[in-house]
């Protein structure tokens, strides 16, 4: 299977192209970059002292030599990218976040000529963790307040992040509800006593955090914390090699994590 690597010099770019080297049934066909990047004309795998014969390009029209494009860049180049896989039917794995309602749009658009896995966290471990919090909502829904706590690297440019967003999602739809219902995104001032229901999120931006991610349900006399924490972006990458393969079984249609995973 021929993989489209979009943001090739960046440091979950440079991670996605060692993860499809090392794996034996994929090939690194195409390595982009954004227009101006001093990696334009390099060999993709001169960061990690391999010669692949690939060398960075900013000519998205490439992207008709590969099978699938695994895409972790930022909204305006992931549609653009998009656009160009739409044309030459090549398959897509998004690990961007902070889309708003017209990008979300254009993905499930794009979904209906090629096939697409859409996801807020490619992890193994973070859409297990998904699992079980649609579990414990389900348990926890009465006499428990929800807090959603995430923290990332200072780089970041989104909040909440999208895998928080996720986990709230997932928690609202296990009770019934809609996220954008009962989200609390900020607090500040004379806030009021709590509402029932509500899921409140917190956000922290600092140094080289990778990501971390903590649920609490708060009830009376005990407390229920479900946490994930990210040392390393290698379990991103591994989990958007196992969804381009998924995506070979498939012409079309939007995918996440949870159908790469059978889970």
């Amino acid at each position: 299977m021929r993989i489209a690597i979009a943001g090739a010099s960046g440091r979950m770019g440079r991670m996605l192209i060692d993860a499809v080297l090392a794996a034996k049934d994929l090939t690194l066909a195409v390595a982009l970059d954004r227009p101006g990047s001093a990696a334009i004309g390099q060999d993709a795998g001169a960061p990690s002292g391999i010669s692949t014969g690939v060398l960075i390009s900013d000519n998205i029209e490439e992207l008709a030599q590969a099978d699938c494009l695994i895409d972790f860049t930022r909204p305006e180049g992931t549609l653009a990218h998009l656009d160009a896989c739409v044309r030459h039917g090549t398959k897509i794995v998004i690990g961007t976040t902070g889309f708003d309602a017209a990008g979300h749009a254009a993905i499930h658009a794009a979904s209906e000529k090629i096939a697409v896995v859409f996801a807020p966290n490619m992890s193994v471990g973070v859409n297990a963790t998904l699992r079980l919090l649609e579990m414990a909502a389900k348990l926890l829904n009465e006499g428990y307040d929800t807090e959603i706590f995430e923290a990332h690297h200072r780089h970041k440019v989104d909040a909440p992040s999208g895998t928080a967003i996720g986990m709230g999602r997932v928690i609202a739809e296990a009770r019934g509800q809609k996220l954008e219902d009962v989200a609390v995104w900020t607090r500040y001032g004379e806030t009021g006593p709590r509402q029932d229901g509500t899921i409140g999120f917190s956000v922290v931006r600092g140094g080289d955090i990778v990501g971390d991610h903590t649920v609490y349900f708060c009830g009376t006399g005990e407390r229920i914390e479900i946490s994930h924490r990210s040392s390393s972006r290698a379990g991103y990458a591994e989990g958007s090699v196992r969804a381009a393969r998924f995506l070979g079984q498939h012409e079309r249609g939007l995918f996440n994590m949870q159908d790469v995973l059978a889970i």
